[in-house]
């Protein structure tokens, strides 16, 4: 299973579909208030929720045993969904994992000067968030009337943090661009997909149990520290990825499918003989 993130839809995975499904059976459901999914219209569409509808999804599908992929709110998802329906997830996969300080963390004069960068990076991102973030999080609904009703007011505002958290030389074509913003623009979903952020309050759970894999791309807008990830989740892959930023499946395709098929086939060989569907 493959779920993306804000300001994305499935378009994220248009290139990376080919590739895995060749080895694996692929399910990229829209989010619930994204694209084909159409807008909510009740309140209570957090992440949690998300990951149950997921799993009943999944049930509804016929799989046993499956794995889950997930970036930007997608990974959030992921790793719910890994608690909701830990009998049957078998592992994720994640190219975005924030790790904020914890009490009983290394202190950051422990850690290496690459992770020490890391945690400025994060400090710094958490301290001056984008205003897309704040409003997400705190009124969605108050620019979704001027984003229904504009689809160049769409573009605008859908590709400013495309630009601002993708790699500099912003590799992502054009026809990518417009087909994600048509998409959100043909389903007047411009205004509910943000309500996940709103939604979604708190810090993170960490209860994942399943073997978890880790796609750090160079030039997101957080990277992962690999010793606070290891205390709260169950590394089983740590990749360090040599070009990227924070959407790969538009900006490096190629290096997120051969991460999946890596993670997924190691998970596929320990799974008893049974055939992993992601």
């Amino acid at each position: 299973m493959l779920t993306h993130g804000w300001p994305g839809s499935v378009v994220e995975f248009l290139d990376v579909i080919g590739p895995l499904s060749a080895e694996f059976h692929l399910v990229v459901p829209s989010i619930p208030g994204w694209g084909f999914s159409g807008p909510t219209r009740e309140r209570g569409w957090d992440v949690d929720r998300v990951a149950r509808a997921w799993a009943e999804l999944m049930r509804g599908l016929g799989y046993r045993r499956y794995g889950a992929h997930g970036g930007d709110r997608g990974a959030s998802v992921s790793r719910a969904l890994s608690q909701h329906d830990a009998e049957h997830v078998v592992g994720i996969h994640l190219n975005y994992l924030p790790t904020p300080p914890l009490p009983g963390d290394p202190d950051r004069t422990r850690l290496t000067p690459g992770d020490q960068e890391r945690l400025a990076q994060t400090e710094a991102y958490l301290r001056d968030q984008p205003a897309v973030r704040q409003i997400n999080g705190t009124r969605p609904q108050t620019p979704a009337y001027a984003l229904n009703d504009s689809p160049v007011g769409l573009l605008a505002w859908l590709l400013d943090p495309m630009t601002m958290w993708a790699a500099p030389d912003f590799s992502i074509s054009p026809d990518r661009v417009l087909t994600n913003v048509t998409l959100f623009w043909l389903t007047g979903t411009a205004g509910s997909a943000p309500r996940l952020h709103r939604e979604t309050g708190g810090p993170p759970s960490w209860r994942t149990v399943q073997p978890v894999g880790v796609l750090v791309l160079p030039e997101d807008i957080t990277r992962p520290i690999r010793p606070y990830a290891e205390r709260r989740l169950p590394i089983a892959r740590w990749t360090e990825a040599g070009r990227g930023g924070h959407f790969p499946g538009l900006e490096v395709p190629d290096l997120l499918a051969a991460d999946i098929r890596a993670f997924f086939g190691a998970c596929e060989a320990d799974s008893s003989g049974v055939r992993l569907s992601v």
